[in-house]
């Protein structure tokens, strides 16, 4: 009988450990801490690309704490999204249920891009745009409402000024519901445009020393609206900040912006603490991570400083070419911006932004295997990429490919 009873008591506490486990999991999983181990996804809106490669390989080899969150939000989000192989070999369908969102970060080029999207796509229905109106209305062909491009030329900022990917990814369905005025399920194709961290950062600063605060940008994530962040300045805006003083502000948000904005901020417990607690090391590792893990997953990204390779990347990702070649913005001025600060104003520039440079060195392997892949897919590689770099040059192109015909 006694037997009996230790044995019923032996199972009855493995019982409750396990319980115990079960209910302590649950918990970790619910705030976002769970990760498949064979995927190590850091979000459950995306899906890695499925290509092994080096840069797949350096997302995915990060140490374990990397993905602990500080103050962790759950994220709800489930929207249908379509990685940059998968964009290739399906195409893209501006008939159906496709969307190209357009992830614009600041004084990346971003402006300059974004008109492309909306004048220089060689379509059989163009978008519309009428003078004087800063705003396009891009279309599906055959309807009234119904848009194929998400971006500030197209829908305008309806899910908020330059919104990062925490915003878009769990706004861009419900605000294209509300536009459209029917709820569907949509493919969205995420792209954005990146650019050397040092020179958007001092091209971010002199914008702001002129007078623009983005003050209307909502910082959503986790459901909620941070309208509590402190500013770096009193009164309306910056206007005249010098360097110093607008890299001395430890919670100015140009630092690293690229990393922020590409990243998922609930991984981080968005802004909660934002730049002033203890664990911003830890902070920064899991940011830099998933918004590696999110620039790969994207359908398309380019780089300023390689215009012609992010066009090609993009008319051979899409099956789209654009009328008008990507110009490669001159230098001269940033050059010569940096040439006026002092060596530690340079260094302490690159130690704000070290994310940012790592996340670019990223960038361009990532841009140089998409590029190399393309290429050896691409049957009429000369003649495409001909056009793009000799554009208004026909003879150029016709001596590329003698087979072409007509020209």
């Amino acid at each position: 009988m006694k037997r009996w009873v230790k044995m019923i008591r032996l199972i009855g506490g493995l019982c409750l450990v396990t319980l115990l486990g079960i209910a302590y999991v649950s918990y970790l999983c619910h705030n976002s801490l769970c990760l498949a181990p064979e995927r190590s996804n850091l979000s459950p809106r995306y899906s890695v690309i499925s290509s092994s490669s080096s840069s797949r390989s350096e997302i995915l080899s990060s140490p374990t704490s990397m993905v602990k969150l500080i103050g962790g939000f759950p994220s709800k989000v489930n929207i249908e999204s379509v990685a940059f192989e998968d964009a290739y070999d399906m195409g893209f369908d501006i008939t159906s249920r496709d969307v190209i969102v357009f992830l614009h970060i600041q004084k990346t080029g971003g402006t300059t891009f974004g008109r492309h999207l909306v004048r220089d796509l060689n379509l059989e229905n163009p978008c519309n745009c009428p003078r004087k109106r800063k705003r396009c209305d891009c279309f599906r062909p055959n309807t009234v409402n119904e848009q194929w491009l998400f971006s500030r030329y197209s829908t305008g900022w309806k899910c908020g000024l330059h919104a990062d990917w925490t915003e878009l990814t769990d706004c861009v369905e419900g605000a294209l519901d509300e536009y459209e005025g029917s709820s569907r399920k949509r493919r969205y194709f995420f792209i954005t445009v990146l650019r050397d961290p040092i020179h958007r950062y001092l091209s971010e600063f002199r914008h702001v020393q002129r007078g623009a605060t983005w003050k209307s940008a909502r910082h959503w994530c986790g459901g909620q609206e941070f309208t509590s962040l402190p500013h770096c300045y009193k009164g309306s805006n910056w206007t005249g900040v010098e360097l110093d003083e607008f890299m001395n502000c430890s919670y100015n948000l140009a630092h690293n912006r690229q990393t922020r904005m590409l990243a998922d901020l609930t991984l981080a417990g968005c802004y909660t603490g934002y730049n002033t607690t203890a664990d911003q090391l830890e902070r920064d590792r899991i940011l830099l991570q998933s918004a590696k893990q999110n620039l790969a997953s994207m359908a398309y990204f380019g780089l300023t400083e390689e215009q012609a390779t992010s066009q090609y990347i993009f008319e051979r990702t899409f099956h789209l070419d654009f009328a008008n070649p990507f110009d490669q913005a001159n230098a001269t001025l940033s050059a010569q911006a940096i040439a006026e600060l002092t060596p530690a104003q340079i260094e302490r520039v690159r130690q704000l932004n070290s994310l940012d440079n790592e996340l670019l060195e990223f960038a361009r392997h990532l841009l140089q295997e998409r590029f190399k892949m393309l290429k050896r897919r691409d049957p009429h590689f000369r003649r495409n990429w001909f056009r793009v770099i000799h554009p208004h040059n026909c003879l150029a192109i016709f001596n590329q490919d003698k087979k072409l015909t007509e020209f």
